[in-house]
């Protein structure tokens, strides 16, 4: 049996998927090193906090997100498309203006702009 991973943004292995026959077999074994993790963690060992701004660079993405507002919901308020969006987030630069245009619809959820 092959299992499938997800990695992480720089590249290795961070999840595994598991057939639920699987997971039910280790269930117990799985549950005892996420007690010893959450253990750790109340000590203060090894705990890393994520941080959105670590991962994402593109300020109006990350203002995107900040929001919880999908591509999509954030493209209507814009009067665009999603793709547009996901062009604009790609990018390495963003105008001011633009990010200004953003940040205005996302403050205003009945923000619909041409």
């Amino acid at each position: 049996m092959t299992l499938q991973t997800i990695k992480s943004i720089d590249g290795k292995d961070e999840y595994v998927l598991l057939p639920v026959t699987v997971y039910k077999a280790l269930k117990k074994e799985i549950e005892d090193k996420l007690d010893g993790l959450e253990a750790a963690t109340e000590k203060g060992e090894e705990y890393v906090p994520f941080v959105l701004e670590d991962y994402i660079d593109n300020p109006a993405a990350l203002a995107r997100m900040k929001a919880h507002i999908t591509q999509k919901e954030l493209a209507e308020r814009l009067g665009v498309t999603q793709a547009y969006i996901s062009k604009i987030e790609r990018q390495n630069k963003v105008t001011p203006q633009l990010l200004a245009r953003v940040k205005a619809a996302l403050n205003n959820p009945q923000a619909h702009s041409a």
